[in-house]
C-alpha cells in the first residue's frame, strides 16, 4: 500500500509489452490486471497500479529512490542494522515492481534477494519493463508466500519483508501466529521479521499483528508517522521482530525524521503495551 499523485491516461486500454521498457497502459496478469502510470513530477518515474490499487513506485535511473515512506521506513531499519559490506540474504514476500528488492541490490552489493510473487504474469513484466537485477542477485520465484516461506531451510535467512496485499489487506494466512513461527524458523540469528501492514483509524488490525509479533520475537519495534499511531488515518504501520534489539541506538529515530512524512519508532515495551488487550491472530477460525 502507498499513495502518490500521478497524472494518469483515462483512455488507457489493455495492452501488451511490444518490447523491454515500461509503456503506459492497462495489462492483463494472473491475477487480474496491472496498470503503468507514468509520474508526473519525474521522467524517470513510473507507478504500478494492481487490480485499482496502487502498489509500487520505481525510479528507472535510481534504484535507491523510494516514493512509498513505508518502504523508506523498512530500509532504513535495515541500514541501521546492516553495513553496505554485509552478505545478507533476504527474502521478500509479495513482488510488485520490486521496489524495495531493487534498492536492496544497489545498497548492499554482496547481498542475495529473492522475491516470492504468485503472479507470475506479473513478474514476467515487471523484468521486462524496469530491467531489474537477475539472479543470484535478485530472483523472482513465483508461488505462494505462505507456502514457500513454509519450505525454506531454518536459519536461511537474515531478512524477510512481509508487503502482499489483496486489495487493501494482507492475506489472513500471512498474519497468524503460525505462519510468524514459520518465518521465525527461516530467520538466522539477528535477523528481522518486518511486515507492512495496512489498518483503518481504529487500529484493530494492527494491534492484533503487534501481539502475534511480540508473542513470537523477544524485541519488536513499530514505524509509522504520528497521525497513523494516534488513530486519525488510514495508512501503513511497519511492524518488524528478531531475537536481537532493533534501533537501540539515536540513528534509526533520527532517519525516520527525515523525507516528507517523518515517522516515530516504537521500542518493544510501547509495542507490546499498545497489542496487550489484542487477540493473537491463528489459524484456527
Amino acid at each position: 500500500m502507498g499513495r502518490k499523485r500521478v497524472s494518469r491516461n483515462p483512455a488507457a486500454v489493455e495492452s501488451l509489452p511490444a518490447a523491454p521498457g515500461p509503456a503506459a497502459g492497462l495489462y492483463s496478469t494472473d491475477t487480474g490486471t496491472a496498470e503503468l502510470v507514468p509520474d508526473g513530477d519525474n521522467p524517470n518515474g513510473w507507478l504500478l497500479m494492481l487490480n485499482g490499487v496502487q502498489s509500487s513506485h520505481i525510479d528507472l535511473a535510481d534504484p535507491l529512490r523510494l516514493e512509498f515512506e513505508y518502504m523508506r521506513w523498512i530500509m532504513a531499519l535495515v541500514q541501521d542494522r546492516w553495513a553496505p559490506d554485509a552478505k545478507l540474504r533476504t527474502l521478500s514476500l509479495g513482488g510488485a515492481a520490486c521496489s524495495m528488492p531493487r534498492y536492496l541490490v544497489a545498497a548492499y552489493p554482496h547481498s542475495r534477494n529473492v522475491v516470492v510473487e504468485i503472479d507470475g504474469r506479473l513478474a514476467n513484466y515487471v523484468r521486462d519493463w524496469f530491467d531489474l537485477p537477475r539472479a543470484p542477485l535478485l530472483k523472482i520465484r513465483v508461488g505462494e508466500a505462505r507456502e514457500v516461506t513454509e519450505s525454506l531451510a531454518g536459519a536461511s535467512r537474515d531478512l524477510i519483508v512481509r508487503d502482499v496485499f489483496s486489495g487493501s489487506k494482507t492475506p489472513h494466512a500471512l498474519t497468524t501466529a503460525e505462519f510468524t513461527a514459520a518465518a521465525g524458523r527461516v530467520l538466522c540469528p539477528g535477523g528481522v521479521y518486518a511486515v507492512n501492514c495496512g489498518d483503518s483509524p481504529a487500529l484493530a488490525t494492527a494491534r492484533r499483528e503487534a501481539a502475534t509479533i511480540a508473542a513470537a520475537f523477544a524485541h519488536t519495534v513499530i514505524i509509522a508517522d504520528p497521525p497513523m499511531l494516534k488513530g486519525r488515518r488510514s495508512g501503513n504501520i511497519i511492524i518488524a521482530g528478531s531475537d536481537a534489539p532493533i534501533g537501540g541506538g539515536p540513528g534509526l529515530p533520527r532517519a525516520l525524521l527525515g523525507g516528507a512524512m517523518p515517522a516515530q519508532l516504537w521500542d518493544d515495551a510501547k509495542v507490546r503495551q499498545f497489542g496487550h488487550s489484542a487477540a493473537i491472530l491463528t489459524d484456527a477460525p
